[in-house]
């Protein structure tokens, strides 16, 4: 095993604990998110995936907001899964990102050299919603995870990284269970 490879194994570990912990709305994921997003960082940018490395330290990023914010909220919801309402405004301007996001990253990443182009600035403009999502506690992040995975899964296939393709392939079977867990046992915040 080489260095990238190894990168991707501790990756594909942190990874699937990070979405358990997800599933069951434990803050300490965020802790996990961290690790998650440098490692992947460094795996897509040695492919050249460079707008999925640039997700993945945003990801770092959102990840210490996202403590905070579900630190605040788990206080109000009183140990329940917290929910929050996804606006029409909310959703309408997510999908404008998306659009516009899409567009912008994809001509700069042909610009750039970068591989699968299109694709990755699709599915990192679909991962930065469903990660700002999450960090709202709407459960419709767990739709737009269900896209953006199964999507990363055929990304990491075609680039030959077999641990990131079985990371996707576990996220999307998880997003589909998530969803269904947060939507039965949740509690929506007033």
């Amino acid at each position: 095993m080489d260095i990238i490879e190894i990168i991707e194994a501790a990756a594909f570990v942190t990874g699937i604990i990070y979405i358990v912990l997800e599933i069951l709305q434990k803050n300490s994921m965020w802790i996990l998110g961290i690790l998650t997003g440098i490692a992947c960082a460094y795996s897509f940018g040695v492919q050249g995936l460079y707008a999925s490395m640039g997700l993945n330290v945003y990801y770092v990023f959102v990840s210490v907001w996202g403590l905070v914010q579900w630190r605040k909220d788990s206080g109000a919801s009183e140990g329940a899964i917290h929910l929050n309402r996804l606006t029409p405004g909310a959703a309408a301007a997510s999908a404008a990102v998306f659009a516009a996001g899409t567009l912008v990253l994809g001509f700069l990443l042909q610009a750039l050299g970068g591989s699968e182009t299109w694709l990755d600035a699709g599915v990192t403009m679909l991962s930065a919603i469903g990660t700002f999502w999450l960090a709202r506690s709407y459960p419709q992040q767990w739709l737009v995870w269900i896209v953006a995975d199964a999507l990363y899964t055929v990304l990491c296939a075609v680039q030959g990284m077999p641990w990131m393709t079985v990371l996707y392939v576990a996220y999307t079977a998880a997003a589909a269970y998530g969803y269904f867990h947060w939507t039965r046992s949740g509690k929506y915040l007033e």
